[in-house]
């Protein structure tokens, strides 16, 4: 009965996850097209990324402080309209405006603010759903990202196969079909309270609570262990196979994504069977295992095969912090989920960052870089260890 009341909330979270993998990946399939036809520099286009992510570091850090006050419906029918217009602002703003990049830009802080919102409210809107099983929800929630990030990179490579990708205008007002449909989900789902008013921790007795600055470098090494692999995917396949730019997408971040989101949905249909520490203790040392072979591997294929296997590796790390954090802290409220997804917006710069530096330190030999990076998936193994003994005691 409950699953029945709940469906369109569970719907609505799991297209808003889908309108994030589609704000976070589809812009940078375009990076080529932009180059050519608005002469953007590469400096300009690295801009673009860091500008996302900046912009959806700052929504993170004001929800702490507003989302409370404004309440969870309006905030995120918000990031469902700000998500389709920025999606839709691409198809003609970098045209009418005097300075493409400038048009570009701002398309992309509106769609990150959108992005930014759903990251840290979907979570809590789907913990405070009454359901049994959390950690499974949670777990099953964050995978359409990951299908969201599949579809994305699948059906805009074979669009462009078809239809060429000048007309990718087009395949962008497609795309933003799904969060505009979307508001109608979040304004009439059920959307419960997450704590009885008043009992929420504020982000003072947050900040004063040892256990959560465990939590904060939890989802750092989360963060940074997922997005420092996916984002050198593409490279490592275009490496491994010598094969174009296209098929390179589909084998590299694809596969990374399809195997990230067959762990979550591994553990949502097997989480009241297995424990939720345990098994993102095993994650932890594949995860750490995976980034040795592909940085290791003598033969590209079996670095290949690190990256692709760390996809299902890293999987449970993200959403088993969160719903670690909140058994841990159920009262931690929106300012908690507003940090969690800081710390792991954070990790996923920082990350990606170390990977590039180390890599050029080394001659552009991204396979040192790589296994630089094996750095954070042991910072989450580190967490996860302290906090056994508490998640066993809560639980």
């Amino acid at each position: 009965m409950e699953h029945k009341h709940y469906g369109k909330t569970l719907l609505a979270g799991y297209l808003g996850s889908v309108t994030q993998a589609i704000s976070a990946n589809f812009l940078p399939l375009l990076y080529v097209t932009f180059q050519a036809a608005y002469r953007f520099s590469l400096t300009q286009i690295a801009l673009i990324s860091a500008v996302f992510f900046f912009a959806q570091l700052v929504v993170d850090y004001l929800c702490a402080k507003v989302v409370d006050k404004i309440g969870y419906r309006p905030c995120v029918v918000t990031a469902q309209v700000t998500s389709a217009l920025g999606i839709i602002g691409l198809t003609f703003l970098p045209d009418v405006l005097p300075n493409a990049f400038i048009g570009t830009l701002l398309c992309v802080i509106v769609y990150a603010i959108g992005s930014g919102l759903i990251e840290v409210l979907s979570s809590p809107i789907i913990e405070a759903c009454p359901f049994e099983n959390k950690e499974g929800h949670m777990s099953l929630l964050h995978s359409f990202y990951c299908w969201g990030f599949a579809a994305v990179v699948l059906f805009s490579t074979l669009f462009f196969r078809c239809f060429g990708i000048e007309n990718w205008r087009i395949l962008a007002l497609l795309w933003s079909i799904i969060p505009i449909y979307n508001i109608y989900n979040f304004a009439t789902c059920p959307i419960e309270p997450l704590t009885d008013e008043g009992e929420s921790m504020t982000t003072k007795d947050l900040l004063k609570t040892k256990v959560f600055w465990l939590f904060l470098l939890l989802m750092v090494g989360a963060g940074a262990s997922e997005i420092s692999m996916s984002q050198w995917a593409s490279t490592f396949a275009e490496s491994a196979l010598h094969v174009s730019k296209s098929a390179g997408d589909l084998i590299g971040p694809c596969g990374f994504a399809v195997c990230m989101g067959l762990s979550r949905v591994l553990f949502s249909k097997f989480s009241e069977k297995i424990n939720l520490v345990t098994y993102m203790t095993v994650s932890g040392v594949l995860a750490v295992a995976c980034y040795l072979v592909a940085g290791l591997a003598q033969l590209p294929l079996f670095g290949l095969l690190g990256c692709t296997v760390c996809g299902f590796a890293v999987g449970i790390l993200w959403p088993g912090s969160i719903s670690l954090s909140a058994g841990i802290l159920p009262k931690g409220g929106t300012a908690l989920f507003a940090f969690l997804a800081l710390a792991g917006d954070l990790g996923g710069s920082v990350g990606p960052a170390l990977v590039g530096t180390v890599s050029q330190a080394a001659n552009n030999n991204l396979q040192i870089g790589v296994v630089s990076g094996v750095a954070f998936p042991i910072l989450l193994l580190v967490c996860v260890i302290l906090l056994r003994k508490r998640y066993k005691k809560e639980k």
